[in-house]
């Protein structure tokens, strides 16, 4: 796979397909891998674009590397859309990915012509997620004190994803303590979330933890032009995007 220069560490990526670019960014504990049957599913309808986070797969962090912030995973991100001269590109975030979609609505608009944010962890709109995480939390040090910190991404995982994409979140612990400690950073408030005026879907699916669907609510709220769905169709909702539904 190719890489190009993200915000001072190298970001390994793959390219299929032609016409409206798509950038898919992953969550956290995944990798561009994860998302090849999404970029396949959407290749013959455009130019997908997905890439390992940094830390992830075949790309890069600085050493040492425990803490990241979703400005800094943005800033990647801006700078792979702007070496492939594929903005203004529709962009599809999952989890902690959602939270840099958002990121370049806000602090990129240029770069980005619509957005699809997959179960977005605002947790700073919903006071019951503390309770929730706390409890979360308490589950990952067991499994990191038990079985090492590959035991607790593989804790956090649990059964969301097969054997091989646990081995592989396992082995990039450091970028999933990295997103951990991240998740917290996005500084936002109510009425920065109304500006962001590009067509957004909201989207969660049957089996998203409840303060997600809480959260996905309240921002598809405040998003002036978002659409709320909970079908988990990432794909749906891009091509939706795109007007090729």
């Amino acid at each position: 796979m190719p890489v190009v220069e993200g915000a001072g560490v190298p970001l390994r990526y793959a390219e299929r397909g032609t016409g409206e670019a798509v950038l898919l960014i992953h969550g956290m504990g995944a990798d561009a891998q994860a998302l090849q049957d999404l970029g396949d599913a959407l290749a013959g309808e455009a130019r997908v674009v997905a890439y390992d986070r940094r830390g992830y797969g075949g790309s890069g962090a600085p050493e040492p590397y425990g803490g990241t912030t979703v400005e800094e995973q943005a800033e990647d991100a801006a700078a792979l859309l702007r070496a492939l001269d594929a903005a203004p590109a529709t962009v599809a975030g999952e989890g902690f990915g959602a939270l840099v979609a958002l990121d370049l609505l806000k602090r990129h608009a240029p770069l980005v012509r619509a957005a699809v944010v997959a179960e977005p962890p605002l947790y700073m709109f919903v006071p019951e997620a503390t309770a929730a995480l706390a409890v979360e939390r308490r589950q990952i040090e067991e499994a990191v004190h038990q079985r090492g910190p590959g035991g607790g991404v593989e804790a956090w995982l649990g059964d969301r994803t097969d054997a091989a994409a646990r081995r592989r979140a396992a082995d990039a612990h450091r970028a999933f303590f990295a997103d951990y400690a991240g998740l917290a950073s996005w500084s936002v408030t109510r009425r920065e979330l109304r500006a962001l005026a590009a067509p957004t879907v909201v989207l969660t699916g049957p089996a998203s933890p409840a303060v997600v669907v809480r959260a996905a609510d309240r921002l598809a709220e405040l998003l002036p032009a978002a659409r709320r769905a909970a079908d988990a169709d990432v794909a749906a909702a891009v091509r939706s995007l795109l007007g090729t539904a």
